[in-house]
């Protein structure tokens, strides 16, 4: 496309010719991964000069060239985009001494998918970049460009940039950029993907904040084709942006390459110390990596502290997202009841009780769980991040916390069981007034795998939340967090055939919840399901018996995370009374204010058998997606598991009141 000269081909022993395919720039013969780098419709290698003169001497940039253009101009282009995945595939053959990291580029992101499938069988692909482009099976509702004219197309190039305007001006340099890019887009044209087709690496999803071409949305469903975890990574800048902002671009994608290097590394420096101390608490191999990658100069991308995780949100979430995910009701007096409950009680210790290993695992309905947390149903994620509960359910599937998933989320409950796999997952049930779209729910949730049903009581009627109302902000109006209702039969078929989204967001604020809910109603829904069911949103213990009268199989001490009654006693205060009325074989659970794995402990000896876990893991969603989330998890269950160990604890079973100093225990 320019006159630049290309880099020098590259030939390594034992390779099938890949000195047609592959330019090394700035040849690193120490470098410990290797990049390779798919140009656009219409691109060279050159594309990436500059963005491999910004990478450390620690990752060497190999940058394909395609056929049909500069020193491969006398080869046809490619008539379809597997026919340049095999090349780039069969060219790679002598580059497997060093982890690659493939990275393509609008067009030459489907190109790199293609590859890396190509490539699986070898297991040499760390993980794949993909920059401006939307998913491999979505329509790109791309224009066949053979009935585009010279000005009109070269006027559009000029709207989207990348490329300097003295090449457009030059009458010969602009004939061959957009012959090159016609012959491309047929080929992209042609390019079938079936909408399950997978890579076993994970996907990091390069978006520009002002890509005219692609929006965060558009990007979720990458989701569905790795298997190996997808996540958003933000850049400033256009559709270009990957090239035109090198020093902003190589970064983020050299922290990810080390951080992947340094997994193994990790993980054998774990196996190393284990065989060192074969007995050594297992949880604790968060803080020996940590440890270890400390002393390789890098630290945590997020604080360990979970109660610092708020404050950090806060500076890069969006304010009304923010309001809506910390929010609280009216002066924020239960919300803060909730920590105080926490902070007032102490642990008292015992010693010398042998615990170089804690067993923190729970049996809830049947199932024995590895920890007595489960994800908090927190509505509407996709307003912390845009994979949403997708992304949660695949750190929870990861950590081994089971998700409560809301009614109320931003992927339907189909979705979220995908992403989630055979790991465990319960469905929270915001009862409609349309019965029929309830029962709905209801047979989606035992279809889709969810464990049990957890039915909410405490919100029949929507708190008082000055953050919310200040800012005028409800995510469920703008059409985030009815997923589950616009994609429900029996919602749909209480619509018009022809509505539009604001008559189904209407239908949905009509219908969503019942403000005449009573305690028949619970009856009602425990003759629909065999599931295990529970009631959220007890805290008088009256309201416990009641709830196992009319069917209910457990209780969840909540206060909605303070985000209902203003002035209402806290979930921790509530708890020793509910599980009084209920007695010792009658799962009880509890959330709202819990942070620590010391907290966790105080729940358990006040009489819950486990947690939900909230707000913190939808902090760490919107900080950094799924590795987020994934980070709190760990933070989490290694506090648990250390919190145990040290106050003497072999395994939850020697949990109790006991733990807790004088005063502590009521």
């Amino acid at each position: 496309m320019t006159n630049t000269p290309t880099a020098a081909p590259v030939s390594p022993a034992g390779a099938a010719d890949p000195s047609r395919w592959l330019r090394v720039h700035h040849p690193r013969a120490s470098a410990a991964a290797r990049l390779v780098c798919f140009p656009h419709a219409g691109g060279t290698a050159n594309a990436f000069t500059a963005l491999s003169a910004a990478l450390p001497e620690d990752v060497e940039l190999l940058a394909v060239q395609y056929p049909g253009r500069q020193d491969r101009r006398g080869e046809p282009c490619a008539q379809d985009l597997s026919e340049l995945a095999s090349g780039v595939a069969q060219a790679l053959a002598g580059y497997d001494d060093r982890p690659l990291f493939l990275l393509g580029h609008s067009m030459g992101a489907l190109v790199a998918f293609e590859t890396a499938r190509l490539l699986e069988e070898r297991g040499t692909v760390a993980r794949l970049f993909v920059s401006a482009a939307r998913p491999p099976a979505q329509d790109w509702q791309e224009p066949d460009l053979s009935l585009v004219g010279d000005e009109e197309l070269t006027a559009g190039l000029r709207r989207l940039g990348g490329i300097p305007e003295p090449l457009l001006a030059d009458p010969e340099i602009a004939a061959e950029i957009l012959r090159l890019l016609r012959a491309d887009h047929r080929a992209l044209l042609r390019h079938r993907c079936a909408p399950d087709t997978r890579v076993a690496a994970p996907v990091t999803v390069l978006l520009a904040s002002a890509d005219p071409k692609n929006s965060l949305e558009q990007m979720a469903d990458w989701a569905r084709h790795t298997a190996g975890g997808h996540e958003v990574a933000a850049l400033s800048g256009g559709h270009f942006s990957l090239l035109e902002r090198p020093g902003e671009s190589a970064p983020p994608l050299t922290r990810r390459i080390r951080e992947d290097l340094a997994r193994p590394a990790a993980a054998a420096s774990g196996a190393a110390a284990a065989s060192a101390a074969p007995d050594a608490e297992p949880l604790a191999d968060l803080v020996r990596e940590l440890m270890m990658e400390g002393l390789a100069g890098r630290t945590p991308r997020l604080s360990t502290d979970l109660t610092a995780l708020e404050a950090a949100a806060g500076e890069v979430m969006a304010p009304e997202a923010f309001a809506y995910v910390s929010g609280t009701a009216g002066s924020g007096a239960t919300g803060r009841a909730n920590r105080t409950a926490f902070d007032r009680r102490q642990l008292l210790p015992r010693m010398l009780r042998g615990t170089r290993r804690t067993d923190t695992s729970v049996t809830l309905f049947g199932q024995r769980l590895p920890a007595p947390v489960l994800l908090a149903p927190l509505a509407a994620q996709q307003v912390a991040h845009p994979e949403g509960e997708s992304a949660t359910a695949r750190a929870a599937a990861a950590t081994g916390v089971p998700m409560v998933v809301s009614t109320f989320a931003s992927r339907t409950l189909e979705e979220v069981a995908g992403a989630a796999g055979d790991h465990p997952r319960w469905f929270q049930l915001y009862l409609p007034s349309d019965r029929a779209v309830g029962e709905s729910l209801v047979r989606r949730a035992e279809a889709s795998g969810y464990g049990a049903i957890v039915v909410t009581v405490d919100a029949t009627h929507l708190g008082f939340r000055p953050a919310e109302l200040d800012s005028g902000y409800s995510p469920f109006l703008r059409g985030t967090g009815i997923a589950n209702f616009t994609g429900d039969p029996a919602f749909r078929a209480g619509l018009p055939a022809d509505a539009d989204a604001t008559q189904a967001v209407l239908r949905w604020a009509q219908i969503s919840t019942d403000p005449t809910l009573t305690w028949e109603d619970l009856a009602w829904l425990r003759g629909l399901t065999r599931l295990p069911l529970l009631v959220k949103g007890v805290l008088h213990p009256d309201d416990a018996r009641l709830a196992l009268e009319h069917g209910a199989d457990g209780v969840v001490v909540s206060t909605h995370g303070g985000r209902q009654l203003d002035g209402g006693v806290s979930s921790l205060d509530a708890l020793p009374a509910v599980r009084a009325a209920v007695g010792a074989d009658v799962p009880v659970l509890m959330d709202s204010g819990v942070r620590t794995g010391s907290d966790v402990v105080k729940a358990l000896a006040l009489g819950a058998d486990a947690v939900l876990y909230g707000r913190p893991y939808v902090y760490g969603l919107g900080l950094d997606g799924q590795r987020g989330v994934e980070h709190v998890l760990r933070c989490l269950l290694t506090d648990l598991g250390l919190a145990l160990a040290l106050t003497g604890c072999a395994s939850l079973a020697d949990v109790g009141p006991h733990l807790l100093a004088n005063g502590d225990r009521r």
